[in-house]
């Protein structure tokens, strides 16, 4: 629990039978351990039973390819990024205080730890217009082949024993696609604002102490576009 600079805690007519000896696919295998009389315990496959098993596996193939095949161009289209932390980003300006880095240094400690990335950086933006309106984002960069999962288990991070980050819900994740989410999570005093993105390539969270859910999604939109590139 942290007590930090948002003032809150954060915490499937008869065939003749086929009488053609089945095929022992394991004939040339290397005896398995243990086997006493020196042969492998395969599988038997008859002929014409495997060529029916490998004509529905290649139907298959032909079914999922195209499903292989668009979740194989996002990874490659997605998984080359990286993530900075400008001076400015989204009309907010980075906070270097010795207070803002305290707090960005010990959620970038807690996140870091609880999810394996390449690289990760963590920032608190502040707002020049409300100096209670400060955001703080933890984002990373790395080949994540769950995205969606990812990001729901570093959401479960926010959270502590005393409370978690509740109505999770997608909101429009912007140009680089992906998956965003929203929630709260509460504080000492009123329910702030948690949302985050993931794609094949990067994973962020940012806390939007003083705004609404609705306000925070669109404001991390636009924090995306100025903190992640893609080579």
């Amino acid at each position: 629990m942290v007590d930090d600079i948002f003032g809150g805690r954060r915490s499937a007519h008869q065939e003749p039978e086929d009488r053609q000896e089945p095929v022992d696919v394991t004939a040339n295998a290397r005896p398995a351990p243990g086997d006493g009389d020196g042969r492998s315990r395969g599988v038997r496959v008859g002929r014409g039973r495997r060529v029916a098993v490998i004509g529905s596996l290649a139907a298959i193939g032909v079914l999922g390819a195209g499903l292989v095949g668009s979740t194989g161009l996002r990874i490659v289209t997605q998984k080359d990024a990286s993530l900075s932390a400008p001076d400015e980003a989204a009309g907010l300006v980075r906070d270097d205080g010795e207070q803002a880095r305290s707090t960005a240094d010990y959620l970038h400690s807690a996140f870091a730890a609880g999810i394996d990335l390449d690289h990760s950086t963590a920032a608190v933006y502040r707002d020049p217009s409300a100096a209670d309106r400060s955001v703080l984002v933890f984002g990373g960069t790395a080949l994540l082949w769950s995205p969606e999962h990812d990001l729901d288990a570093l959401l479960e991070i926010v959270g502590d024993e005393e409370g978690s980050v509740t109505g999770v819900h997608q909101v429009p994740a912007g140009t680089y696609g992906g998956v965003m989410k929203c929630g709260s999570t509460p504080t000492d005093d009123q329910e702030m604002p948690v949302c985050g993105w993931a794609d094949h390539g990067s994973i962020a969270v940012a806390l939007f102490p003083g705004r609404t859910v609705d306000e925070s999604a669109a404001l991390l939109a636009d924090l995306r576009t100025d903190l992640q590139q893609r080579d």
